[in-house]
This record gives C-alpha cells, sequence and structure tokens, in this order.
C-alpha cells in the first residue's frame, strides 16, 4: 500500500568519491548545493569543503548508525527540505543506496511519492587501483572481510571461490582494531592458491592527505599495513609489476599482431 506524502522534497543519496574535492562528480555537487539538509557519517561530512556546508541543517551520526540517518534523510525529504545523504566511494558499493531503498521500500514510499536519485562518486576500488596502475584491467572480484553484516564462512567462501577463478581479488574493510584474523586467514588462502610472488597493492586513504601505496610480492604483505580506511589488491596468474612501480594486469591485446588486423 502507497503512503501519501503531502509536499515531499528530492533525496538524493549521494556518492562523494575519493574525497578529494576535484573528484567529486558535478552532478553530486549540484545536487549538494541545491539541498537544505546534508546527512552522513561525520567523517564523511568533513570531506565536504566547508562552504558546501554553510547554512546547511547537517544530520551527522557515526559509526552502525547507518540505519538512523537514513531514515533521518526520508524524514527530512518527506518534509519538503531537499535532502542530500552523502557516503564515500560510490553509494552503491558498500554504502547507503541500498539500505535507502529498503527503507523505502518498507514504507511504501514508491518514486512517485518521494523523488529519489542515487548519485554515482568515483568507487575506492577504483580510486586504489588507478594509484596502482592497471590492476583491474581484467576480471576481478570484490569481496569486504567485516563480518559485521556477513557471516564470516560465507566470505571464506567467497574468497576462495574468487581464489579458484583466478580473479584480481580485492578486499575492502580489510582489518580494524579489533578484528585482524580475517585478513591474516585471506591472505593464508590466497598464498594456496597464488604464487607467493604475485602482486599485490595496499592503498590507505587514496586521494586524501596521508596517502600511502604499497605495492610488495603476497608474501611479504604485513596485515598490520592495512585497516578500514585501506583497500587490498592482490593479482591475478597474470599481473605483473612493471617499472614505476606499477600494477599491470594484462587485457589480453596482441600487441605483436598485425596492425591491419584492426582496421575494418
Amino acid at each position: 500500500m502507497k503512503n501519501k506524502v503531502p509536499n515531499p522534497a528530492p533525496l538524493h543519496v549521494i556518492g562523494l568519491g575519493p574525497g578529494d574535492a576535484s573528484l567529486l562528480a558535478p552532478a553530486a555537487l549540484r545536487c549538494l548545493e541545491e539541498s537544505s539538509v546534508l546527512a552522513g557519517y561525520t567523517g564523511y561530512l568533513d570531506l565536504l569543503p566547508k562552504a558546501l556546508l554553510a547554512g546547511k541543517d547537517i544530520i551527522a551520526t557515526g559509526m552502525r548508525a547507518e540505519r538512523q540517518r537514513v531514515e533521518a534523510a526520508i524524514e527530512s525529504a518527506c518534509g519538503g527540505a531537499p535532502t542530500s545523504l552523502v557516503c564515500s566511494g560510490d553509494p552503491g558499493i558498500y554504502a547507503l543506496a541500498g539500505l535507502t531503498l529498503e527503507c523505502l521500500e518498507k514504507r511504501g514510499l514508491h518514486p512517485d511519492l518521494l523523488p529519489l536519485r542515487v548519485i554515482p562518486g568515483i568507487p575506492a576500488l577504483c580510486a586504489a587501483a588507478a594509484l596502482l596502475g592497471a590492476p583491474l584491467a581484467h576480471d576481478f572480484a570484490c569481496v569486504s572481510l567485516s563480518d559485521l553484516l556477513t557471516p564470516w564462512e560465507r566470505i571464506r567462501r567467497r574468497l576462495e571461490a574468487a581464489l579458484a577463478a583466478d580473479f584480481v581479488l580485492v578486499l575492502y574493510n580489510p582489518r580494524s582494531s579489533r578484528r585482524t584474523a580475517p585478513l591474516q586467514e585471506a591472505l593464508r588462502l590466497a598464498l594456496e592458491r597464488r604464487s607467493p610472488s604475485t602482486p599485490t597493492g595496499i592503498v590507505r586513504n587514496a586521494f586524501r592527505p596521508r596517502q600511502r601505496v604499497l605495492i610488495a610480492p603476497l608474501a611479504e604483505i604485513d596485515p598490520r599495513e592495512a585497516d578500514m580506511l585501506t583497500i587490498l589488491v592482490i593479482g591475478n596468474g597474470e599481473t605483473r609489476i612493471i617499472p614505476g612501480p606499477r600494477m599491470l594486469t594484462p587485457r589480453g591485446y596482441p600487441l605483436d599482431a598485425d596492425e591491419t588486423a584492426f582496421r575494418r
């Protein structure tokens, strides 16, 4: 059953990208400027230029309060205030676009009742890959090591399947101060399937202050180098390190082929 909203305003779920203002999508910037209310995790709101925050009503919550800020953003838009719910990276990748749709569905608020736009952003894996070179030029798989919402056994099965299929493996949320065992286990599983010399990249705070980029053989990766602000990329059987250093996973273009074969 549909619920009526007398005077709804647009609700935007926005991806801020890595955090650098130059990498914020123009569409996201316009929505932020046009919104009177901004909602988000405190750490993500801090990534925004102060000028964008000026004169706005701010709904800020801490970690593990995702449901509260989504509901607050929905209430704000239902009350007639143009609202932007901000996420880091892309809102549809381990972020709040999905939860927003679930909450709207539960309330019976279809798009014709509450205008909703999901504005994409540069996801963390793309930001990390750009700094590493081109590790994702062929098929890859992403797995979050956080077991807060997903049982560890399911995460383990996904890791094993991705490694067995020789995907380049991207690890989100690899390690926290309390959750250290999953990354150690993931690296152990990787070493069962991959050569110890497999190129592996660690990127922390991509395109933010205190950015750190490390490329090393899989066997030399120290789990202590990673935290919740880190993306870890484990190459596949064809990934190699080239001068720079950079990680390169070839797409398979025939570099030595007759160029006339491509002129059709």
